[in-house]
């Protein structure tokens, strides 16, 4: 078979979310055998942008708070109140509830040492858990599927629900499976090329081609397996019709069809909020709230609740200060939410936010977010923590 340049890069597109393994001895089985799923589910939501904690959970007797923030402060007359002190934006009643079930730990003020307020850099900071001045090019989900998740050969063992794979789910051996769809992921690997691709002879191909045969059947295969356990069960709850709600029902569907997949990634876009904070976020924040509360109602309905972890996460938090356009700028240290039924401390992890101690007008971080790193890897995936996050990060009681 003659291979064009155009060709391959063609191929490669599809075949860069799938695995990289170098060993191609049995690269080559056209059938596969799919198990069914065991062990612990991770379901991994970003807040993309820089999500605002501050007016997502509302320190709502804090004079700082409100004199920091006079047009943008949540009126306390209209905050969730979850305690004495603490509350949630008025449209996050979803997750209120959540709550209220004991389904849901806070743990305030995560960040890192020296915290970096580029986007794209605190978000590769956040994907491969490496210090702000180191630069990895693997994340710790990937790592986990290089190292730890055991019977994990294919890619759609961590399913990332976009387009692209996100940093934090490549490994050096091993990367998870980037679908949005699955009858459009279905449809680009069974096109007439490559399924020639994949049903050639390659014994005496360089091998680069090799590589390429291997990544496009395991494509294939992913795209072909996860098509069909998409069609197996169809969720009942209703979530948001967004993007993200459509997200969530998808991953809810995948999971009670008993689908192979152990780590789910998914995320929700739009918290840059530099002008007119107010509304993008309620608008962000009910849609979160409302498609976690479908998501967990869904799981639990199947009995699958008790098997599954949410972990909720933003790049970074805000300025303490609004700005003058009626927002909030780049900032550090924010909350982050964990969701299941085996949770140790359901509820606030640790003290609210001090904001009469800021680091230039900045939050200071409390628990380092690899610590959490730390205590899904050991205490819920079963791994070795201090092998994937290549330092010692002591768990937390919150599994």
């Amino acid at each position: 078979m003659h291979f064009k340049r155009r060709d391959f890069i063609k191929a490669s597109a599809l075949a860069s979310t799938s695995i990289l393994a170098p060993n191609f001895l049995n690269a080559f089985t056209k059938t596969r055998s799919y198990r069914s799923r065991s062990g612990k589910i991770l379901i991994v939501v970003q807040l993309s942008g820089g999500n605002d904690g501050l007016n997502t959970v509302v320190p709502y007797q804090n004079d700082i708070y409100y004199r920091s923030r006079p047009r943008l402060g949540i009126n306390k007359q209209e905050v969730l109140k979850l305690n004495s002190d603490q509350g949630l934006n008025p449209v996050m009643k979803s997750l209120q509830s959540l709550y209220d079930e004991g389904l849901v730990s806070i743990i305030n003020a995560v960040g890192y040492p020296n915290p970096d307020r580029s986007h794209f850099r605190s978000m590769d900071i956040w994907h491969t858990a490496s210090d702000s001045k180191e630069y990895l090019q693997t994340g710790w989900l990937g790592r986990y599927l290089d190292h730890a998740c055991h019977n994990c050969q294919q890619p759609y063992h961590a399913l990332e629900i976009d387009d692209s794979l996100s940093l934090a789910m490549k490994g050096a051996e091993r990367n998870g499976f980037a679908m949005s769809k699955p009858q459009q992921l279905r449809r680009a690997a069974n096109n007439r090329f490559l399924k020639a691709v994949a049903q050639s002879t390659h014994e005496h191909e360089h091998e680069q081609v090799a590589y390429l045969y291997k990544t496009m059947i395991d494509s294939q295969s992913s795209a072909q397996y996860l098509f069909e356990q998409s069609k197996v069960h169809q969720a009942k709850e209703n979530y948001p019709n967004t993007p993200f709600g459509r997200d969530l029902r998808q991953i809810a569907e995948l999971i009670t069809a008993d689908t192979d997949t152990q780590v789910y990634y998914v995320s929700l876009t739009g918290f840059d909020t530099h002008a007119n904070q107010k509304n993008v976020q309620a608008r962000l924040l009910q849609q979160y709230a409302d498609g976690i509360r479908a998501l967990v109602k869904d799981l639990k309905r199947n009995d699958l609740l008790k098997d599954t972890l949410i972990m909720t996460f933003s790049e970074f938090g805000r300025r303490v200060q609004q700005n003058a356009s009626n927002g909030t700028d780049h900032g550090t240290a924010n909350n982050l939410f964990l969701i299941g039924e085996q949770l140790q401390k359901p509820g606030f992890f640790n003290a609210a936010l001090d904001l009469s101690s800021l680091d230039d007008g900045d939050l200071l971080y409390q628990v380092d977010f690899r610590n959490i790193y730390a205590t899904i890897l050991d205490k819920w995936l079963d791994s070795s923590a201090p092998q994937i996050l290549k330092q010692q990060f002591a768990p937390l009681d919150l599994l």
